[in-house]
């Protein structure tokens, strides 16, 4: 045998061994072989995924539930009121716009008359 031939039986070895290694560590979960790389994503969120929860302050349904239940009257209530605000403010920025142009009819009238 040569030297090439001896590097070549122990790069396929050693190329073997990787592959096997990688495929039987991931196989220790629930880690599909079709599709490695999303079934280790997979595993991962499924084993932080309360700690993800907690991190990024997220709220499961069974308390989303149970708030609207708790508060949905007042919020109701609250966005009645945000809605009577935003008319009146839109009533109001009316009735500003017809007094500003009552104030520059007065204004060019006296000035007119000068």
């Amino acid at each position: 045998m040569t030297l090439i031939e001896i590097l070549l039986i122990i790069l396929i070895v050693l190329i073997v061994a990787f592959l096997l290694f990688w495929f039987y560590q991931g196989s220790s979960g629930r880690v599909s072989l079709r599709r490695p790389v999303e079934s280790r994503v997979d595993e991962y969120l499924d084993r932080r995924f309360a700690q993800l929860v907690e991190e990024w302050g997220v709220v499961r349904r069974p308390k989303l539930k149970r708030f609207k239940e708790e508060r949905g009257s007042t919020l109701d209530a609250d966005e009645m009121k945000i809605a009577e605000v935003k008319k009146f403010e839109n009533e109001f920025i009316e009735n500003l716009s017809e007094l500003e142009a009552r104030l520059d009819a007065l204004e060019k009238s006296l000035e007119s008359k000068k």
